[in-house]
């Protein structure tokens, strides 16, 4: 039986303007393989589960055996999941699907069973500080060939809305090296969020498909209450319009409004979205490779939720570095059951740090035909780009209440 064991396990952490996690495995014949193990806010936590904890295990295994791999990672380990965990095994799992398949010599969608798809269609965020700002940036979207655009603006009243930015393309919400505090009112928001996609569809018609992200913001009820005021408007998906903690929380949602839902990119494991999923509380589940346990766990994810008629929305923002979005880019263009892939642009500095095989064409995306991934990891130049602390922000209501929705 041909073997290619684990020669060399390495962490490397560089911030091209933001934080980024990556995992080299290194096997005896010299073959390598990238994973992201990036979690946004808590980087350095992952750095050392892998370094103490990981490394040590995987030196001397056979690189081929991924699911072996990956069982023995998650359950000979008496603490098993949560973030910091399965963002590690992730990035495991990732590095060695990218060794078996330049092994193969293929790309690694041929080894997850072939194009479903001709490409990956993806949407692109538009925000701004007014309404007028934000539609402006969406027809700059249009232009470039989007078909797919989240909308996200200011709250008249707000000093600062989570979501917006003055750098447009290139938004990164972790903004400090200890938490800056936002200021949030709901009553506000539910009474903006309507008008901003009514003027959406007067401007952008009804051809180009509109997304929205609530980022946890809500109740049930109040959720319900914005789903059922944007079902005018046709939305794609209505996102993280409550937190997954409690997944029977969404029953109440669903039964008051037809507008998609879509969660999960905090999530962790399938049991995490294992009732959203088997009730049909949603439409798209978020989860992503990164933050999921990698590509073999992703799979069963997807797997579930294709017999429940709920597809898949990988997150990916800018979080999320190059290696992740090429993974991202092999699974959706594998799955049967795709819906549409989140792409945030990298800068220039990011984009160098990790050349990449994959490219952007008419509003969808392809992971080209590089063997394996199609991501390359300049060593040298991440090492002038040094880790810099970053939190996001954290919110209060208007009358001083700590907010954690």
């Amino acid at each position: 039986m041909q073997t290619e064991p684990i020669a060399r396990v390495q962490v490397f952490v560089t911030c091209p303007g933001r934080n980024f996690v990556t995992l080299k495995i290194t096997t005896e014949s010299g073959v390598t393989g990238l994973g992201d193990a990036t979690l946004n806010g808590r980087e350095m936590a992952v750095v050392a589960y892998l370094e103490e904890h990981i490394a040590p295990l995987l030196i001397g295994r056979d690189a081929h055996r991924i699911e072996d791999a990956w069982n023995t990672l998650h359950r000979g380990a008496y603490w098993r999941g949560g973030p910091v965990d399965m963002t590690a095994l992730a990035a495991v799992d990732v590095a060695l699907w990218d060794i078996k398949a330049k092994l193969a010599g293929l790309p690694l969608y041929q080894l997850l069973g072939g194009a479903s798809r001709s490409g990956v269609t993806v949407y692109g965020h538009a925000n701004g500080e007014t309404i007028e700002d934000t539609i402006a940036e969406a027809k700059k979207y249009v232009v470039m060939g989007y078909k797919a655009v989240r909308l996200q603006s200011g709250v008249p009243g707000m000093a600062s809305t989570y979501g917006v930015s003055k750098d447009k393309m290139f938004y990164e919400p972790a903004d400090g090296a200890l938490p800056t505090e936002n200021t949030w009112s709901t009553s506000k928001y539910l009474n903006h969020a309507p008008k901003l996609f009514a003027a959406a569809r007067e401007e952008l018609g009804w051809d180009i498909e509109l997304l929205h992200d609530v980022h946890h913001r809500l109740t049930p009820i109040q959720a319900a209450r914005l789903g059922k005021a944007l079902e005018p408007y046709n939305l794609f998906w209505l996102e993280d319009a409550v937190p997954a903690d409690n997944q029977a929380a969404f029953r109440t949602v669903r039964q008051h409004t037809t507008t998609p839902l879509a969660v999960g990119e905090v999530f962790s494991s399938i049991w995490s979205c294992k009732t959203l999923i088997e009730e049909g509380l949603i439409d798209y589940i978020r989860a992503t490779v990164v933050h999921a346990g990698g590509i073999t766990h992703l799979r069963k994810i997807a797997a579930l939720a294709d017999i429940h008629h709920v597809k898949t929305g990988c997150h990916g923002a800018t979080d999320l570095s190059p290696v992740t979005m090429a993974a991202a880019l092999h699974f959706g263009l594998s799955v049967s059951n795709f819906g549409l892939q989140e792409y945030m642009r990298h800068t220039a500095e990011t984009d160098a740090v990790f050349p990449h095989a994959y490219s952007f064409s008419g509003g969808m995306m392809h992971p080209g035909e590089a063997p394996g991934l199609g991501v390359e990891l300049d060593e040298g130049l991440a090492a002038t780009f040094p880790y810099k602390r970053a939190y996001l922000p954290v919110n209060r209501l208007e009358d001083g209440t700590a907010f954690y929705w």
